[in-house]
């Protein structure tokens, strides 16, 4: 256990500050504190205010993390943070604290892609990940379906959304609907009282000539629109618990069917999901029952490691440190598109001359 990289990761990619400690696959920290309250009367993320509200919440966090594991800072082997993809104002200030905290400590610092993360952090809840390992990933900003043979270094993106993000559309009907911000939440909770076959919603990219790994949602979220607003102009009563059940369940269906298609395409016996969107009840149901037709082995992390999280930014440090992955350079710089190509960015030589003496007090 005492030889198991111990490393503390940063999350600020949206509104959530999330600070992780990891010491190999266990987890003994996840301190988040989240802006949401603050986007709720927008409606959605401000990315001014995310940044804003990341710099008041950083270093509490991070204090809050390291008492939480029992640990002293100077007892970490690493820094890890998210470089990209995200909002770049808010990833800067996640970027910038690791830098100062990796200087200060004497520690060599990776930053890494998001979306490997989400992958990542599944092994603190079910042990390494098989290789090859397919995932789902499922939030506000992406649907992508991915197939990685090392998630340090190698990541192969199979599909992803060519339009709205699945939680973005989750976000865009509750609104409709008068349901508040965050959607995903609210309309799973409406869902559960709702007949999920009462309204026939289209399934976006599915015909037989369509990409086969790609989804779109747009047309799904107008369908939905456009059906409240006769109703509405109709003088007739919405029924909010059925649409929210037949949204959701289109979105389910179309997500799970893909993912295990791509599955048995690739040879890959476990799927995984992740990503914010994978907290939904509908969707984690109904990719366990069609996983088991399949022959598939479905790994899906709990609700609270699903969305953004310190944890899984430490779990994908860890592994950079576990496998002797280079360390990234002190011009590390946030990356809005980093693709997911990418796991973690490396750097030069210098990086750990430069840091020799512990600063930190």
């Amino acid at each position: 256990m005492a030889d198991e990289p111990l490393v503390l990761g940063i999350e600020t990619s949206c509104d959530e500050t999330g600070v992780g400690i990891v010491r190999g696959t266990t987890l003994l920290a996840d301190a988040i504190a989240s802006s949401v309250d603050e986007h709720a009367r927008f409606g959605g993320v401000v990315p001014e205010v995310a940044s804003r509200a990341h710099l008041e919440a950083m270093v509490p966090t991070i204090g809050r993390a390291l008492k939480e594991a029992g640990v002293s800072a100077r007892d970490l082997d690493g820094v890890a943070v998210t470089a990209g993809p995200g909002l770049a104002g808010a990833l800067l200030v996640g970027v910038s604290a690791a830098k100062a905290y990796a200087y200060a400590l004497g520690k060599p610092l990776y930053g890494v892609n998001h979306l490997a993360s989400h992958i990542c952090v599944d092994q603190l809840e079910h042990g390494a990940l098989p290789e090859p390992t397919m995932a789902l990933l499922v939030s506000g900003g992406h649907s992508s379906l991915l197939l990685s043979s090392d998630i340090t270094s190698d990541v192969r993106p199979m599909g992803a959304t060519i339009d709205d993000a699945a939680g973005e559309a989750f976000d865009k009907i509750a609104r409709v609907l008068n349901l508040g911000f965050p959607g995903g939440p609210v309309i799973d909770r409406y869902a559960k009282e709702g007949d999920p076959s009462a309204i026939a919603f289209p399934r976006g990219l599915t015909g037989p000539r369509d990409p086969a790994y790609d989804f779109s949602f747009s047309g799904l979220k107008t369908a939905v629109a456009r059906w409240i607003e006769a109703k509405r102009a109709a003088g007739e009563e919405v029924p909010v618990r059925d649409v929210a059940a037949s949204f959701q369940e289109a979105v389910v269906d179309v997500l799970t069917r893909k993912a295990v298609r791509a599955c048995k395409d690739e040879g890959v016996d476990h799927l995984m999901i992740g990503g914010g969107v994978a907290a939904n009840s509908r969707l984690r149901a109904l990719a366990q029952e069609r996983c088991e037709a399949a022959g598939i082995r479905l790994r899906v992390p709990r609700p609270k490691l699903c969305t953004d999280n310190g944890a899984m930014v430490a779990a994908l440090g860890a592994e950079m440190v576990a496998r002797n992955r280079p360390a990234s350079s002190w011009d590390l710089s946030a990356d809005s598109s980093l693709p997911v190509t990418d796991p973690h960015v490396p750097g030069h030589d210098h990086v750990h001359e430069v840091s020799k003496e512990n600063l930190y007090s």
